[in-house]
Parts: C-alpha cells; sequence; structure tokens
C-alpha cells in the first residue's frame, strides 16, 4: 500500500470522520462471521488481533477471505481466486468480491470502493458491507452462521379499481385533525375586527354607531375654518396687509408734482405754503413706496 503522507484540510476532516464511523464491535463481529462461514482463519498483524480499524484492514485486504465467502453463500461467484502478494492481484480479488455481491442481490449503496478497503480510507463501509451482505443470506436461505437484519420479503398486495377509489375518501392522518372543530360563528375574511361579541352586538342600538368613539380620537371640537384650502398657494402676507397695500396702491395714482398743480388752486397762499404742499406730496409718495416694499406701518412682509 503507498504512503499518502498526513493530511490536512479537508482530507484530515473527512478521515477524522470516517475513523469516528468505525465500530471496533461490529467490525469483530462481522471477522468471526468470515471465519465461521469460510473456515479461514484471518491472518492479523500481531498476536493480539483485532485491536483497531487498522488491523481490520489488512487482515482482509488481500481478498482471498472475501472471495471464498462470496463461493459459499454463491458457489462459482469467483472463477479463480488468486493467492499472490502483489498489489494488483489484491485488488483484482476484491474487484472480484464486489462483483459477486451485485450478482447475489447486494444493493449498490450497500457496497464499497477497492481504496476504501486496500488503502484504508472507509473502513466502516466494508463493516457495513458484510452486515448487508449476512441480512440477504438469510433472505436467500443461507443455513450456516448469520449476521445482521433478514432483508424482509416481498408483500405485494392487489387492491380493485373500487377499492382505490374509495381510499381517496378519507383524509389521511398526515394532514392532521380538527377533532370536528368547524368554522361556525367565526369571522369572515377580510372583515373588519369585531371587538363586541356577536349576541352583545343584539342589544346594541343603532344610534351608537353614530358616537365616534374614545378608539378613534378626539380633536376637542376643533374645526378647519379659515385655514387655506388643499392645493392653494402659499399666503405668505395676512390679508388685512393685502387690504391695507391695495388703499395705499389707489393714493399712488393721485399727481404728486408741482406741475400737476395749479397756481390757481392755491390763491392766497404764498410760495412758502406751496413749497410746504409740494414736501407734504413727496412725503405721502415715500411713504407710499415703503409700504408697498412690505416696510412701515405695514410691518415686516414681503410683497
Amino acid at each position: 500500500m503507498a504512503y499518502h503522507g498526513p493530511s490536512y484540510g479537508l482530507s484530515r476532516e473527512c478521515q477524522m470522520k470516517s475513523q469516528a464511523k468505525f465500530d471496533l464491535t461490529r467490525a469483530r463481529e462481522s471477522c468471526d462471521w468470515v471465519e465461521g462461514v469460510t473456515g479461514l482463519t484471518l491472518d492479523w498483524p500481531s498476536s493480539d488481533g483485532l485491536v483497531d480499524q487498522l488491523a481490520f484492514g489488512h487482515a482482509l485486504k488481500d481478498g482471498v477471505a472475501l472471495c471464498t465467502l462470496m463461493n459459499v453463500l454463491l458457489p462459482g461467484a469467483v472463477p479463480r481466486i488468486s493467492t499472490m502478494k502483489a498489489p494488483f492481484k489484491q485488488r483484482e480479488n476484491l474487484e472480484l468480491f464486489l462483483k459477486g455481491c451485485e450478482n447475489y442481490g447486494l444493493k449498490s449503496q450497500d457496497l464499497f470502493q477497492v481504496n476504501d478497503l486496500y488503502e484504508n480510507k472507509n473502513l466502516y463501509m466494508v463493516v457495513d458491507c458484510l452486515f448487508a451482505l449476512g441480512g440477504l443470506a438469510q433472505k436467500r436461505g443461507f443455513d450456516g452462521p448469520v449476521i445482521g437484519v433478514k432483508v424482509a420479503m416481498e408483500n405485494k398486495r392487489n387492491f380493485s379499481q373500487d377499492k382505490l377509489k374509495e381510499s381517496q375518501k378519507i383524509i389521511g392522518l398526515q394532514y392532521g385533525s380538527n377533532k370536528g372543530a368547524s368554522q361556525a360563528g367565526m369571522t369572515a375574511y377580510g372583515t373588519g375586527r369585531q371587538i363586541i361579541p356577536g349576541e352583545a352586538q343584539k342589544i346594541v342600538s343603532t344610534d351608537s354607531h353614530k358616537i365616534i368613539g374614545l378608539q378613534s380620537g378626539s380633536n376637542k371640537g376643533a374645526s378647519q375654518a379659515g385655514m387655506t384650502p388643499y392645493g392653494a398657494p402659499r399666503q405668505i402676507i395676512p390679508d388685512e396687509c393685502v387690504k391695507k397695500n391695495k388703499h395705499n396702491r389707489e393714493r399712488s395714482s393721485l399727481p404728486h408734482s408741482v406741475e400737476d398743480v395749479s397756481h390757481d388752486s392755491l390763491g392766497s397762499h404764498d410760495e412758502d405754503s406751496a413749497s410746504s404742499a409740494v414736501d407734504e406730496d413727496s412725503y405721502s409718495q415715500s411713504s407710499v413706496t415703503e409700504q408697498e416694499i412690505g416696510i412701515g406701518d405695514s410691518g415686516d412682509y414681503e410683497r
């Protein structure tokens, strides 16, 4: 057998799992069964016999005992058993044993690979294969030593079509059971939550539905009077300021220059009174201008 060196990473993890699945008790039972059926004595690496899984692999890796076992269960399954110590001859014996197991009726998932035994990779699969082979031997009527659980015999049953249709009317236990319960009296899907029970609703008068319950909240009599309608532009200047600005704009349409004032209208006023009138008009014009831009008496508002 080739030496592959220590394993690391995932290979090391798989090797540790394989070693953990190996059961020494089951391995000893399988070896005793092989010796009891074949009459051979397995070649152990030491006088202590089967002490670990490496000793188990050493005793069976040449394939001689396994091929002899297969010929006892199924005569002629392995036509020629090689006793040479060459690795390829030992591997050939293992391949012939696996082929004989398949011809005997063993399923492919119960078999192992040659390297599982020859390179001590998955020795627990060899033990499982021997137990499955012993159970199949009991089913086929082998009268020698037994091992494992006997494979069940097929018990096929034929039912008529009417019987099969009757079975479709029964709800299997896999779907669960409601113990006779029903949905009578339950609120229909999609309806509102019924806080008041059904019997209590008959006592409640229809006028009570006109009252807004405390669960809906309360606005303490407040209303939306005076509020800007939804979608209307934002009103930055209050209504009173808008009216005052409109009045000032009407006043600004009056004449403000000296030429607009007739000398006849002055009458007996002298030049000093005329100049004072001009000063008053110009002051009113400046105050109108200030109010129009949003300062002065109207407050700090934008137009």
